[in-house]
């Protein structure tokens, strides 16, 4: 077999690697300390729309983890990305909040409820039925459906609350029009991440803690994957899975050493 090549550049969900219900996973701001110290290029991807990467700035160093906002890749902006390739200057029904509306401003693409080219859905915590109605009757009329993430819950100090992923099911089942998912497991969130920082899939590392989004669209991208067991898959159901994470550790804490090596590879398990 190829020897694997050396890490040059990395990649790393947020929630359950990071931080979790906004308290710093221990490790983890080490681990971006020594990133930013190590020179070497990375982003925090999340599939959550709710927040601007300066929110999540802000988010992030109220946990202790200091986060350059760059560096930080929503499923908002690749969602507003990928339209702005596929339709320049489009226009959009947006269901969702600032992270999701800022990335489609951001890019020119007009809001409105008038014939748009997209009914875009995104995580919300303030389901609006109106809104929702609004969208069904677009997308019945011929209005494209563009999910952000298929995640159907969220996490929160309350317990888990419907996401994008539930709300999507709702609206499929009112039109019988199913949406493109553009956030992990889409592997496009992938490309489009490794696209922003200059990286290649042979020297990239995608750090996760769910088997079915995180890792699977870092396989399917064609990069290296390591588990941490902090966040939503567990060590017992590891085996379930048809495809494997190159690694599983603990936690990110168990990752520092790895990043301030000369030429890191990471070991298969």
């Amino acid at each position: 077999m190829t020897e694997p090549k050396p890490i040059d550049t990395w990649l790393t969900d947020m929630d359950g690697v990071l931080v979790h219900e906004e308290r710093a996973i221990p490790g983890a701001a080490e681990f971006i300390q020594t990133l930013q110290e190590s020179g070497r290029r990375f982003l925090v991807l999340t599939n959550n729309s709710i927040f601007t990467p300066r929110d999540l700035r802000a988010r992030l160093l109220a946990a202790g983890i200091d986060v350059p906002e760059e560096a930080i890749w929503t499923s908002a902006l690749a969602t507003a990305q990928f339209l702005d390739l596929q339709r320049p200057g489009g226009s959009a029904f947006a269901i969702g909040e600032a992270g999701l509306t800022t990335a489609l401003h951001e890019v020119g693409y007009v809001l409105t409820e008038r014939s748009p080219d997209y009914v875009v859905l995104g995580e919300t915590r303030n389901l609006s039925f109106e809104a929702i109605t609004v969208g069904i009757r677009l997308i019945d009329n011929g209005s494209r459906f563009i999910a952000t993430n298929p995640d159907p819950t969220g996490p929160s100090t309350q317990g888990p609350f419907p996401a994008t992923g539930s709300v999507a099911a709702l609206i499929t089942k009112a039109t019988g029009v199913d949406p493109y998912f553009i956030g992990k497991p889409n592997p496009l969130m992938m490309r489009s991440a490794l696209n922003r920082i200059e990286a290649h899939s042979e020297t990239t590392v995608m750090i996760g803690d769910r088997m079915d989004t995180d890792v699977i669209s870092g396989l399917e991208a064609g990069l290296r994957t390591v588990l941490v067991l902090t966040g939503s898959t567990k060590q017992h159901q590891v085996e379930r899975f048809p495809y494997r994470a190159t690694r599983i550790v603990d936690s990110v804490a168990d990752l520092i050493d790895l990043v301030e090596a000369f030429n890191p590879v990471v070991p298969a398990v």
